[in-house]
């Protein structure tokens, strides 16, 4: 089996019971079957972490971006993620979008900030990362307005409804699930990840956080996206050998890379 974790932080995983030591997280994962992953960008301040993790590494892949709850860090203009994205081990725009969960007061910064790296990742051709939150609304009218279509990309962690998927998926977007679909309360994301045409779907772990069952409340962890595959084979009524398959699939066909 060959899965691929599509959204995790490795810079930022629980080391402790790894001797403090990254490679021996990536080799439990490896051995669990997850054979690629994608390193995520929050931030400026630790991108070369990130991207140094993908040049170590060729089962990893890195992305460049703030995320929209960001605040205190340098926040660069469209061009400078342009010339940060020109990088074969990057592949993705993002962490972007918009949060209005953790965030008040006038958000124009942003919205500003998610119309920059919009822009980037149509001048680059590279997919987006999109980050949402309380603000479906608002993230879909700017994907909208920004022709974000162009180039598509991926809906993180999604949590939302069928209505909602079917509007990211009518914008050229992908739904990739996390842990959160383990959850048994999760109902709404049921529906979609049993009803989602099987080639617009990821799976992953935001690992360190969102961990799935059973080990919710615990830090995350690239292995554990195979509970989330898991968890997609039996809403599906298919095998988790099947649903490795289809998401390995989709996962090159949006990023573009070859294993």
């Amino acid at each position: 089996m060959f899965l691929i974790d599509s959204h995790c932080h490795l810079d930022r995983l629980d080391l402790t019971s790894y001797d403090n030591k990254l490679e021996n997280a990536l080799t439990y994962a490896n051995e669990a079957g997850v054979g690629h992953m994608l390193c995520v960008s929050i931030n400026m301040e630790n991108f070369s972490a990130v991207i140094n993790i993908a040049k170590k590494y060729d089962f990893i892949s890195a992305s460049v971006g703030v995320h929209p709850n960001e605040t205190d860090g340098y926040d660069p203009s469209t061009d400078e993620l342009i010339t940060l994205a020109d990088d074969k081990n990057i592949v993705a725009i993002g962490e972007t979008g918009l949060d209005y969960f953790r965030s008040e007061g006038d958000l124009g910064w942003q919205q500003d900030r998610f119309r920059h790296h919009i822009a980037a990742s149509r001048e680059t051709k590279k997919p987006l990362i999109i980050h949402m939150r309380d603000a479906t609304e608002d993230t879909l009218r700017i994907l909208k307005e920004e022709k974000a279509n162009e180039v598509g990309g991926v809906m993180h962690c999604f949590v939302e409804d069928w209505e909602v998927a079917q509007k990211a998926l009518d914008l050229n977007f992908v739904i990739s699930f996390s842990g959160i679909v383990t959850f048994k309360n999760a109902k709404d994301l049921h529906l979609v990840a049993k009803n989602i045409p099987q080639d617009k779907m990821l799976v992953e772990t935001d690992s360190p956080y969102l961990a799935p069952v059973p080990f919710r409340g615990k830090s995350n962890q690239p292995a554990y996206v195979v509970h989330v595959a898991e968890k997609i084979a039996e809403l599906r009524d298919i095998t988790v050998e099947e649903v490795a398959e289809i998401t390995t699939k989709n996962y090159f066909n949006l990023f573009g890379q070859l294993v």
